[in-house]
């Protein structure tokens, strides 16, 4: 029988998926204080994004074969260390695309029509005038920019594309040609995409050259009283250049699902803003979305396992 570590205690439906081929050694959800407690034997780890997987944490499992995230991002797992030790990675950039594309829309509706505000002036005793006072945005014929166009922005697109919204992107890896047949328009440079749009959504990599991407300066270059939302990474945002951003008035407000360190401390000044709309890294916990994500990893763990090459190898040098 395979061994494989759960980040996540593995949910009883899909225990099944285990039967005859492999076992759980346990989780991490199992002892918060030492999370790693139980790895030493594992062959195969089905990891979330809660911690960080280094060369630390693979050398205290030397039978280890294969890390399966469940999900898209691999800023947790050091490919440099899993190739050197002969660990397979995989992950599933399927999986999330729907369930995070919908969300990144909701944050956007939620932002444009002041849904936060508005919600807690109902529940304010003093009497308003609710019709003047509120100032919702409406998006029809408004222009939404996307910063890359993989899976999740490109499905952010077509959705706002079906909204009547324009579509422009930011993406060096995209062409022109393969834009416009989503309908979209690829603009070149970053600056010009900020300067241009009214609503700005982040959908890249946590990479060294992304991190903190949007800062002061580029959240400067962004059109008065547009609208930020990030459903990627939070390390992408400066995220005291948004706050001043906010109070100063340039922006409309912003829409996160994700933050610098999650979840954020419940005294986070972002969340105690009308103009911001923030959720706890739940885009893709749909279920649905976490359906596909338990398949897929625990699918690629039991081929990697099995001698089986998967489908999603992010770091092929590793197969012979």
């Amino acid at each position: 029988m395979h061994k494989i570590w759960f980040e996540r205690a593995l949910p009883p439906e899909y225990a099944d998926l285990l039967d005859g081929v492999a076992v759980s050694i346990g989780s991490a959800s199992e002892n918060l204080e030492a999370p790693f407690g139980s790895i030493s034997e594992a062959q195969a780890i089905i990891a979330g994004g809660s911690f960080n997987y280094d060369a630390a944490v693979m050398d205290r499992a030397p039978q280890l074969r294969v890390i399966a995230r469940t999900g898209i991002g691999l800023d947790n797992i050091s490919l440099s260390a899993a190739t050197a030790r002969g660990v397979a990675v995989c992950n599933a950039p399927d999986a999330p695309t729907i369930s995070t594309a919908e969300h990144t829309i909701a944050l956007m509706f939620a932002v444009a029509k002041q849904l936060k505000w508005i919600d807690r002036a109902l529940g304010q005793a003093a009497k308003q005038d609710y019709f003047n006072d509120y100032n919702g945005l409406e998006l029809y014929g408004r222009r939404l920019g996307l910063i890359g166009l993989g899976r999740i922005g490109s499905r952010v697109g077509e959705l706002a594309l079906g909204l009547g919204m324009k579509v422009s992107g930011f993406d060096p890896f995209i062409s022109a040609e393969r834009a416009a047949q989503r309908g979209f328009e690829l603009v070149q440079e970053l600056e010009t995409l900020l300067g241009q749009v009214d609503v700005v959504s982040l959908h890249v990599p946590l990479l060294p050259e992304t991190r903190g991407m949007i800062d002061a300066a580029r959240l400067a270059q962004m059109k008065q009283g547009a609208i930020l939302i990030n459903a990627a990474r939070g390390g992408l945002v400066d995220e005291k250049a948004l706050l001043a951003a906010l109070e100063k008035g340039r922006l409309r407000g912003a829409g996160l699902d994700v933050f610098e360190s999650e979840p954020p401390s419940p005294d986070h000044p972002l969340l105690a803003r009308a103009d911001v709309i923030a959720t706890p890294h739940i885009a893709a916990a749909t279920g649905a979305s976490k359906d596909r994500l338990w398949r897929v990893a625990i699918g690629q763990a039991l081929q990697v396992l099995g001698g089986e090459r998967p489908a999603h190898l992010v770091n092929p040098e590793v197969w012979p």
